[in-house]
């Protein structure tokens, strides 16, 4: 029956999706301003509240995507793959312009993005509750994610794979994972670890699958 064929491929979690999602999003995401947000949040509020917070905000806008996925889905085939070329390409462009950017910034201009997301944060008045630091977290989060490349990445991965429920789970958990790290070694990370580097890394996995799904495209 054509209605419970489908029922048991959402119910079948597809492990391929999950995990190209999640190895998607995860390095597009480090370098991103929501991962310094959630960085500085940790840094005035505890910690648990501000990662459940982030996760809880993370959870409905990739909720949101997906089902923006779902409904790009239902154009054509070759639609949906040329929507996802431009999505991927433009990551690609985003992730590189970024890369080259962030590889001449000196320290000192690293600090002051840091100052400067400090800043606007300090401005909300300061929660004495942990359910008031982790209501603060997710407003902050839910705004600063919303249209977020990571969100249109996973509305795309949606779309063209079909499996919404596998690649909510695969971005979700890529989400959390980096709010984890945010959280728990941030300013070690942003300090440390050369982001540039993971842009580039990020950039070019963006272009492959914006020529896969140009190849799609003329396929199809």
């Amino acid at each position: 029956h054509p209605r419970s064929n489908t029922v048991h491929r959402m119910a079948v979690l597809d492990l391929g999706a999950t995990l190209s999602t999640f190895a998607l999003i995860v390095p597009a995401e480090l370098p991103d301003k929501t991962f310094i947000a959630t960085l500085i949040l940790a840094t005035r509020f505890r910690h648990l509240p501000v990662w459940l917070g982030v996760s809880t905000a993370f959870f409905v806008q990739t909720a949101i995507a997906v089902s923006l996925g779902g409904l790009l889905s239902l154009l054509p085939p070759a639609l949906v793959a040329g929507v996802a070329a431009v999505i991927f390409a433009a990551g690609a462009a985003i992730l590189f312009k970024g890369a080259m950017k962030s590889r001449q910034v000196a320290k000192a201009e690293a600090d002051a993005l840091l100052a400067e997301e400090e800043e606007a944060i300090t401005k909300a008045a300061t929660p004495t509750s942990a359910w008031k630091m982790a209501t603060t977290s997710f407003v902050v989060l839910f705004v600063a994610e919303w249209g977020d490349l990571s969100q249109l990445l996973t509305a795309s991965q949606s779309a063209r794979t079909g499996e919404p429920v596998s690649v909510f789970i695969g971005a979700w958990l890529a989400l959390v994972l980096v709010a984890g790290l945010a959280v728990l070694a941030g300013r070690w990370i942003f300090s440390r670890v050369p982001l540039h580097r993971v842009r580039f890394i990020s950039a070019g996995v963006l272009a492959i699958l914006a020529g896969s799904a140009i190849a799609e495209v003329f396929a199809g």
